[in-house]
């Protein structure tokens, strides 16, 4: 999905004395998110190393706002007033085997966690094509992965410690909270800052991920259901020309008993000869491995390899979903786009993820396909096509991700989200003064 292979997590952050500012340590460079094209309004950076120093730090300020591995692309994270970073708290707390459940503190990285759980004999149920964002961040925003029996990564959170603005710690789980729980896993960081999050596991597995290439987009109408569902998970990368998906990518369990092979043909697409990146121009050797060969499942779910070092790279992302049940509809109403698209667009890619119970999920009670862009790094003529996209997936009421960049108005996206007034009676319970509200939680949520 990267143009470029990824923009180098920007700091190591020092240590410093409980609540100092860790901008004054480092170099005076203002803080930006990984991509470059977001400047946060303030470079107050603070770290909490404790859950003590967290609630310390909520007390003491009126504003604030937590920036976690910095991968969002619009202003969600972003604070005038003070940042407070977590990383330091980066630790497996307790692997509880019986119940199958792993708790982390929220700052813990996927990359992190996924070797650590195979070694003990478990694995998430998906993964993100990017190994290296932060779990908590991931959950708050409903990031996901693919698959039609996948829900997003928040769906394996089965428990969440919360510090409010008040400084209270609070502990939800989804065996004792239903209601309240379902509403604060994909919390929009309103509700205050998550400070441990307790994930579901399964028994480990091995994969296999096979390519084809050139995939007819007259296939796709055909036969979208069976294509889709042809592995654990499936993702399709298109640039929208020439009437076909450039790159199927089959991810697939290796099941005791089961053998598994590779057709030469997909549907009409031809099974690739060689490992590929998204954009076939670009070098594969920070991509998964392919071509069948086995191996753990956190070494094929990722599009990308967790070992290697993200390094620089610019581009802009969106990203849309929509019911399954209008999947080729939508796929083809935005094909009718290519010419305004094609300028800017670095890759597409169309995944599959299922429903799940998040009040303010895109999945919430609707199986969905994303279709996600990778832009180049030209917000002028993006602003401009997004428009046009979310015009055309209108009809199936799409909703965007709420970490990437979209242009809706407040009306229309409020009004995809059906629990959206007691999700803010929730965060009127837990931040009654608006301590963790910002400008685009005062736009997207309140900007009526």
């Amino acid at each position: 999905m990267k143009k470029r292979a990824f923009l180098k997590l920007s700091s190591t952050l020092m240590a410093a004395p409980i609540l100092s500012p860790l901008a004054d340590l480092a170099a005076p460079e203002k803080l930006k998110n990984w991509a470059g094209n977001l400047q946060y309004s303030t470079d107050r950076l603070y770290e909490g190393k404790s859950i003590e120093q967290v609630r310390d730090f909520v007390k003491k300020y009126n504003k604030l706002k937590v920036l976690g591995t910095r991968h969002c692309f619009n202003s969600i994270a972003d604070s005038k007033d003070n940042l407070l970073s977590l990383k330091a708290m980066d630790d497996v707390i307790s692997l509880d085997t019986k119940a199958h459940t792993v708790t982390v503190d929220a700052s813990m990285k996927y990359g992190q966690l996924a070797p650590y759980l195979d070694k003990k004999g478990f694995a998430l149920h998906n993964l993100a094509s990017l190994p290296h964002i932060s779990i908590a961040g991931a959950c708050a925003t409903a990031t996901h992965g693919s698959g039609v029996k996948n829900g997003n990564l928040s769906t394996a959170v089965s428990g969440m410690e919360i510090v409010t603005a008040a400084g209270d710690v609070r502990t939800l789980s989804r065996a004792k909270d239903g209601d309240t729980f379902n509403a604060a896993v994909v919390h929009l960081g309103a509700l205050g800052v998550v400070t441990k999050v307790t994930l579901d596991v399964q028994p480990t597995f091995m994969m296999r991920q096979d390519v084809y290439e050139n995939l007819p987009m007259a296939q796709l109408k055909e036969h979208f259901d069976a294509i889709v569902s042809g592995g654990y998970s499936v993702s399709l990368f298109t640039d929208w020309q020439k009437s076909r998906v450039n790159e199927v990518w089959i991810k697939r369990r290796i099941d005791k008993g089961v053998k598994l092979d590779a057709k030469p043909e997909y549907y009409g697409a031809t099974l690739a000869k060689k490992n590929l990146h998204p954009i076939a121009e670009l070098s594969a050797v920070n991509c998964t491995e392919q071509m069948g060969v086995p191996g753990p499942w956190y070494e094929r779910m990722p599009h990308f390899r967790m070992g290697f070092t993200p390094s620089s790279g610019k581009e802009l992302q969106s990203e849309y979903f929509v019911p399954r049940k209008n999947a080729v509809e939508a796929i083809l109403a935005v094909e009718r786009l290519k010419a305004h698209i094609s300028p800017h667009l670095m890759i597409s890619e169309l995944r599959t993820i299922d429903a799940d119970k998040l009040w303010m999920s895109p999945c919430y009670k609707q199986p969905s396909l994303a279709i996600h862009f990778t832009w180049k790094q030209d917000w002028a003529s993006v602003k401009k096509v997004l428009p046009m996209i979310e015009k055309e997936l209108a009809p199936f009421h799409a909703r965007p991700h709420w970490g990437k960049l979209f242009t809706m108005t407040p009306v229309q996206l409020q009004s995809r989200y059906e629990k959206l007034p007691a999700f803010k009676q929730l965060v009127t319970e837990y931040d009654p003064k608006g301590k963790f509200r910002n400008d685009f939680l005062n736009t997207t949520i309140y900007g009526i």
